[in-house]
């Protein structure tokens, strides 16, 4: 059972997911909180869902990615306790978001994200060894990512994407996001905070909720810190192209 204030789920391949570990990262260095940085996978969520007919073409591969960086940060968990995930996770980040975008090879059936040379750049920046990238190819660790993502998803329901943020575990509640395109200032970050605390601590408080998102800025998407991303429809949680 997690001893932490905060038990953050996240896919490292998930942009919005990452602008709110960012925002939970800068109240982090203001409040005294502890987070334990936990899995969701988008690939194993959306296993009973046909991609083909249902996501943009770069959306398996892109989710698949995903999975296999979890694989690592789950052997990472194992061998090296869970602080290096949070360290991973942060190397994921910027090496995933936090730099220009790469070019699109025309084949949506590759992703850079899930490569051993890719996974190698991220341990090194982590400090971790890079023979952890081993475990990019053992599917037996996806009974774990598996496990915390259905724990994820039984704390808030299936309707919802990536991440979810559950406050004072065990008994305290869990909820999809914030989800947010815009990095606040630190000031701003605290009183965002507040404001979604007070939200989750109202037992009665169920959803606030649009779906439409600006893209995040992110040097990844094209969107530098002084811009507002274009304006998104993210309907039940996604792009996906039919419901």
């Amino acid at each position: 059972m997690s001893d932490a204030d905060i038990n953050f789920y996240f896919d490292p391949v998930c942009p919005f997911a990452w602008m709110t570990s960012k925002w939970v990262r800068q109240v982090m260095g203001q409040r005294n909180y502890a987070v334990e940085w936990r899995f969701i996978s988008l690939r194993l969520i959306n296993s009973h869902i046909d991609y083909a007919s249902h996501f943009p073409p770069e959306y398996e591969a892109g989710h698949t990615a995903g999975l296999r960086l979890l694989r690592v940060a789950a052997r990472i968990r194992a061998e090296h306790g869970p602080a290096a995930v949070g360290a991973f996770y942060a190397a994921c980040g910027e090496h995933i978001f936090e730099s220009a975008p790469v070019a699109d090879d025309g084949d949506p059936a590759l992703d850079r994200r899930g490569t051993r040379d890719f996974a190698e750049l991220i341990l090194a920046s982590a400090g971790l060894p890079a023979e952890l990238t081993a475990a990019l190819d053992d599917p037996a660790l996806d009974e774990v990512i598996q496990s915390e993502s259905d724990e994820a998803l039984a704390l808030t329901g299936r309707d919802v994407g990536t991440p979810i943020i559950h406050f004072e575990p065990p008994t305290g509640v869990a909820f999809f996001g914030p989800v947010i395109s815009r990095l606040p200032s630190d000031g701003e970050a605290v009183q965002l905070w507040d404001h979604v605390v007070g939200l989750a601590g109202f037992a009665g408080f169920a959803e606030l909720k649009r779906s439409l998102r600006e893209r995040p800025q992110l040097p990844a998407l094209g969107v530098p810190a002084e811009e507002a991303g274009v304006q998104e429809d993210w309907h039940g949680g996604s792009r996906r192209t039919t419901r």
